[in-house]
């Protein structure tokens, strides 16, 4: 599996290739992913574009604001059928949408009888149309199964289609239980491929089946598989996360990578989200105190604003940990908090939370009927939100939760390992509660630690409040770590960071780095920053590029000018390569400074800005 280790990357054209996409299309998480990874890729520069089924809901909202480009015909075997291009756009970000009305004007995205077709249709579809396209891509993202197909039909179609060639492609495992395990007569019958790929590849004998398995074809071959989380990557390795792809898991190590995925940290933002009642920030949070109050309120609970308010809101399956926090709820109710259950699943659930709302009265409140402004609403409110889920490959609530200064309680799997640190009494680090066995006393255990802080440790826990909304899940992030991972796999493809570069083009990629760790910093050491200090400093960029450019902070601002200033303080001299990728977070100021590669001079007494201006994160 690789580590990540963000670097600065030429901008690449990327055609993003999802079976759900909010706002068009949604059932789950992917689709919030297509949602937010594209734009940030945007953001860094990149040439991206998504392609998207164009099912009945997508034509029944936003129908009014696509074009149709062209109609055509699909082929798949003996069969041949309609098809329609479409485009839209989302977030300044291109979206293709492949329509066929049988196949795709239906209620529900995904459940027929018919789905393995259903996808090979789209599949075969995005390969053919690729020329008409606004451009040829570098890298084909795939996601999930239903996507796996494009990637087989690809390699398949390169013996024939020199244009293809070049292409490198990656398929990103966001749940690795959905594999996309079809009957072997269908490998001819309907994904018109050739019988060579059954052990090409495709094949999947388990439990006596011998089955076509399209993820584990997806997985062999592409050039880069990633999942939603490093601790997910690992996990795959054994039998209880793989669902029987353990083996093929071990295959492609040397090619996995486990990249947390974001949130959309300018929508959960509780210091303008439109969908709470009262707003806060992390220095002033007077407004979640309001908050919890209304959030009682209206879950019927005591108006008690010293007990410790729980939350979970999550689909009611055993998968999400509430077979847990059943077994503990009459331990928690003794312990003198209140809780709050939200989401809908199974009916034994369902059954059981109406029946507890009943015997405690005042401290728990349930509802099934979900919807994201009351998920939001309890996400101000609350004072800690329970995650137990036994498995988890990313999980986005908790990082939501935070946001909203919602210290979570998780259990140690997946995502959640990778997005809250234990908070541990011993040395004050941290931001949430953890445990690492999956067993009802140890969450009871986890929970009970964080009451405990609660009640005890006012302060500290405030503290676990500012470090959990401080905290950068931004897709900004994790849009570098996607690019270190396209760099990895297209070599010649991408151009190479070498020859001269326009000093206009190096100062507005440097400018755009120190402004969006300005964002960053202000988010981060906001008490450290006056408003009143002023500072100018002068930066002589040299390499591949020669000019002088600087920076200055007033008012609370930060300003980047293309140009020397005669009343510079501190002076830097270094190469633009060393300076993009000291902005980037690749290397530290101090390693080149000690290593003679960066020049520093004039008034350095005060240098937090130029640390962290120039070496992000440290």
């Amino acid at each position: 599996m690789h580590i990540i280790f963000m670097k600065g990357a030429i901008p690449m054209k990327i055609l993003f290739v999802t079976s759900e996409c909010a706002p068009f299309s949604k059932s789950g998480g992917l689709a919030d992913v297509a949602f937010s990874l594209p734009p940030a890729l945007k953001k860094a520069g990149d040439e991206i574009a998504i392609i998207v089924p164009l099912y009945q809901c997508t034509r029944e909202s936003y129908g009014d604001t696509l074009t149709k480009v062209k109609a055509c015909q699909v082929r798949l075997g003996e069969r041949v059928m309609p098809c329609a291009l479409y485009r839209g756009e989302m977030n300044g970000v291109t979206v293709w949408f492949v329509e066929n009305e049988h196949f795709f004007h239906r209620p529900r995205l995904y459940g027929y009888g018919d789905d393995s077709l259903r996808f090979a249709f789209f599949c075969r579809a995005v390969i053919d149309l690729l020329g008409d396209l606004d451009f040829m891509p570098q890298i084909l993202h795939c996601n999930d199964w239903e996507t796996a197909l494009a990637i087989i039909y690809l390699k398949n179609d390169m013996v024939l289609r020199d244009e293809l060639k070049p292409i490198k492609t990656v398929y990103t495992i966001h749940n690795i239980a959905y594999q996309g395990q079809f009957g072997k007569s269908e490998l001819k019958d309907v994904f018109a491929l050739p019988e060579g790929w059954y052990d090409g590849g495709l094949g999947y004998e388990y439990q006596g089946r011998h089955d076509i398995n399209l993820m584990k074809g997806a997985m062999l071959m592409a050039d880069a598989v990633s999942t939603v989380s490093p601790t997910y990557a690992r996990e795959l390795h054994y039998p209880y996360y793989a669902h029987g792809l353990q083996g093929v898991v071990d295959i492609v190590d040397g090619k996995l990578y486990g990249i947390l995925n974001g949130i959309d940290v300018d929508h959960y933002d509780p210091s303008h989200d439109p969908m709470i009642p009262y707003h806060f920030t992390p220095d002033d949070r007077s407004g979640k105190a309001l908050c919890k109050r209304e959030i009682q309120k209206i879950f019927g609970l005591s108006d008690e604003p010293e007990w410790p308010l729980l939350a979970s809101v999550a689909r009611l399956v055993e998968q999400k940990g509430i077979e847990l926090i059943k077994q503990i709820l009459p331990g928690l109710m003794d312990m003198g908090v209140q809780l709050i259950v939200f989401g809908q699943g199974d009916q034994q659930y369902i059954d059981y939370f109406n029946w507890a709302k009943e015997n405690w009265p005042g401290q728990l409140g349930f509802s099934s009927a979900y919807n994201e402004p009351m998920a939001s609403k309890i996400f101000a409110g609350a004072d800690m939100y329970l995650m137990p889920s036994r498995f988890e490959p990313c999980g986005l609530s908790q990082m939501m939760a935070m946001r909203y200064g919602t210290v979570p309680i998780v259990h140690e799997t997946g995502g959640l390992k990778d997005s809250v640190r234990a908070y541990k009494d011993f040395d004050g680090v941290g931001d949430g509660f953890a445990f690492s066995n999956y067993q009802a006393k140890d969450l009871y255990l986890a929970v009970s630690e964080a009451v405990k802080l609660y009640f005890s440790n006012e302060e500290m826990f405030d503290t676990l409040r500012y470090r959990c909304m401080t905290k950068d899940f931004s897709w900004d992030k994790s849009a570098r770590a996607y690019e270190e991972m396209y760099d990895d796999i297209t070599d010649g493809n991408k151009m190479v960071a070498t020859g001269e570069v326009p000093f206009e083009d190096a100062f507005e990629q440097l400018r755009h780095c120190y402004e969006e760790n300005d964002r960053i910093n202000k988010a981060r050491f906001a008490k450290r920053i006056r408003k009143d200090f002023h500072r100018i400093f002068q930066i002589h960029v040299f390499g591949r590029t020669e000019g002088v450019m600087h920076v200055e902070f007033a008012d609370g601002n930060m300003y980047v000018r293309p140009t020397a200033h005669p009343q510079a303080e501190a002076f830097i001299d270094c190469s633009f390569d060393n300076l993009l990728d000291m902005a980037r977070g690749i290397v530290t100021t101090d390693k080149l400074y000690l290593s003679g590669q960066i020049k520093l001079s004039g008034n350095l007494s005060k240098g937090f800005e130029i640390r962290h201006l120039l070496s992000p994160g440290k």
